[in-house]
């Protein structure tokens, strides 16, 4: 890793340059990284480390013991030497052209991208030829946004293509030939290629881009969402420096390798302390693993350091939701919308918190309007279709899920959800098609193999063996609903296995008086034992069941209090025989 001098001079530059070229994403990202970089406290007044308050305690409470490991390269992935920023700001421009480029830039900002590309058309600088060849692309891709509203209605399907592509895909592989392209529109033409289906080139001419100006985090975006495998991500020649590591980190998430990811952001931490970007991928990483208290704390630090953060909130608001949290998610709903209504997230926010209240149908109309702001708004798709399932219409929830795989094929909630859509229509068959899909996505989620052992249960399939498979794997990924010891327990009672179902239910009981919960499955589990030992002629054991039933009301004490009279009995007649 560089030293976080070189990495804030480095930094301060590429803001410029990126800014500078329209690349507006890509500059807020590396402005954010530039603030994450600890200031020295004696030599800076408070009003410029104010930005870095708060977030060190966070940082402490979830760093590893051994977080510096995470430096290691992976296999496959050859490093060379950092890239020095001597010529970055080498490209000489006419004045001329460069006042050309002003002007073209001026309609750049006012999104006014045809005029743009057209001021600049007879301009040869690298940095105007970047320009122009961009603009057509972002022109390119307004007219199909438009293109599809015209033929299909917002959140419609349709085949409209951007018609810039085989043009510049033309000229910028000329440009590149002849050797005078530059990392910027080596960009452009991976996005060029990534859109026309040329995955593998356009992977190499990525790799190429960001090896030449590795600070460009939006090349590293398009690169990672080619990288749909581990062994894509490792055939990648990548040079060694410290936005690699923020790739792979990214990257690994994105493969579901989220102890890796954790791992990696640990690393970059010792030099971007206060990154309230890697605060939010440390939580989206611990929200995929299900620590759903580690998430909520790193959220509000988030909160409390950068209040009109709109970015990432969509997720904590599942986790708000997850646990029921009425008035967090309220007062995160109301935040969001006085700062920026017209967001997906916010919208997102907005239809988690009805949603949660109970209001589906205006759930699904704020999920509706999240998609019109932008139509591969993934959450947005899946959180829809969970919403029409409750609504009991499953052609819309089978729908909206399709839809959110077709955007990502990844996307395990969204297979588990057509599961659950097609099980709702009683055809377990293809619900159990969609929910193995889900477990090889996910296969440390205990809901879904708890789903798929259901499924396996019902009276089409009564596979029952296969159930007590999924059960067990359930149990195995920390059930916290506590479901796959008591089904496992009843599955070998029903498949005349006593012992085992007696092994299971002692397991379940074991757990839920560790956790002190009390429930139906708790006297179910005595109940067994209880009659259990009596036949196996453990009295003593049986007796303790028995007793323990005693504390109940009900039913279950008056048969608690007959058990016992027949095992003082038995055991007497065993002891004292006539």
């Amino acid at each position: 890793m560089a030293s976080k001098e070189t990495c804030r001079t480095e930094l301060r530059y590429a803001v410029r340059h990126l800014s500078d070229r329209g690349l507006y994403s890509a500059s807020k990202w590396a402005a954010e990284q530039l603030m994450g970089i600890e200031q020295d406290p004696s030599k800076h007044t408070p009003s410029h480390t104010r930005f870095q308050r708060g977030s060190s305690s966070i940082r402490r409470r979830f760093r590893t013991a051994d977080s510096s490991a995470s430096g290691t390269p992976s296999a496959g992935v050859s490093y060379v030497t950092t890239p020095s920023m001597i010529g970055v700001e080498d490209y000489d421009y006419d004045p001329i052209d460069n006042d050309f480029y002003l002007l073209g830039k001026s309609y750049f900002d006012c999104r006014e991208y045809r005029r743009a590309a057209h001021v600049l058309r007879d301009q040869t600088g690298k940095k105007a030829v970047f320009l122009r060849c961009y603009a057509l692309y972002l022109a390119g891709e307004k007219r199909k946004e438009e293109e599809m509203i015209e033929l299909e209605g917002p959140l419609g399907k349709s085949d409209a293509v951007n018609k810039e592509l085989g043009s510049l895909e033309r000229e910028l592989s000329t440009l590149r030939k002849n050797g005078t392209i530059d990392p910027f529109a080596l960009y452009v033409y991976g996005l060029v290629l990534k859109e026309k289906g040329s995955e593998n080139l356009a992977r190499a001419i990525l790799t190429e881009s960001v090896n030449s100006y590795p600070w460009n985090w939006s090349a590293w975006s398009e690169l990672q969402a080619l990288c749909t495998t581990i062994e894509s991500l490792n055939s990648l020649n990548l040079n060694n420096h410290y936005m690699k590591d923020f790739f792979l980190a990214n990257a690994y998430h994105e493969l579901r390798m989220h102890n890796e990811s954790l791992s990696k952001y640990e690393y970059l931490q010792g030099t971007f302390t206060f990154s309230n970007y890697i605060q939010a991928q440390i939580a989206k990483a611990q929200y995929n693993l299900r620590e759903f208290e580690q998430v909520e704390v790193i959220f509000e630090e988030l909160l409390r350091n950068d209040p009109y953060r709109i970015e990432d909130m969509d997720m904590y608001s599942n986790v708000l939701y997850a646990k029921e949290c009425f008035s967090a998610l309220s007062y995160l709903a109301h935040r969001v919308f006085l700062t920026d209504k017209y967001r997906p997230e916010s919208c997102c926010i907005v239809g988690n918190y009805y949603s949660l209240k109970g209001q589906h149908e205006k759930s699904v109309m704020y999920f509706r309007r999240a998609l019109k702001l932008n139509k591969n708004y993934l959450t947005a798709w899946t959180l829809m279709g969970h919403e029409y399932v409750e609504m009991k219409n499953t052609s819309a929830a089978v729908d909206a899920y399709r839809r959110a795989v077709d955007i990502n094929p990844c996307d395990y909630r969204a297979w588990y959800g057509l599961g659950q859509a097609y099980e709702m229509m009683g055809m377990p068959f293809y619900a159990l098609h969609y929910f193995k899909k889900s477990v090889f996505l996910q296969p440390n989620d205990s809901r879904l193999w708890i789903a798929m052992a259901q499924c396996y249960e019902t009276e089409q399939l009564h596979m029952l063996e296969e159930a007590i498979k999924c059960y067990k794997r359930a149990a195995n990924c920390n059930d916290r609903e506590a479901i796959a010891l008591n089904q496992l327990a009843k599955l070998h009672l029903e498949l005349g296995r006593s012992e085992e179902a007696a092994l299971y239910y002692k397991r379940d009981l074991e757990r839920m008086e560790a956790e002190e919960r009390e429930g139906p499955n708790m006297v179910e589990a005595l109940m067994f034992l209880a009659r259990h030992c009596q036949t196996k002629k453990r009295f003593d054991e049986a007796e303790v069941y028995c007793t323990r039933l005693l504390d109940y009301t009900g039913p279950e004490k008056e048969t608690a209090k007959s058990l016992l009279r027949g095992i003082r009995y038995e055991r007497d007649v065993e002891h004292f025989p006539s």
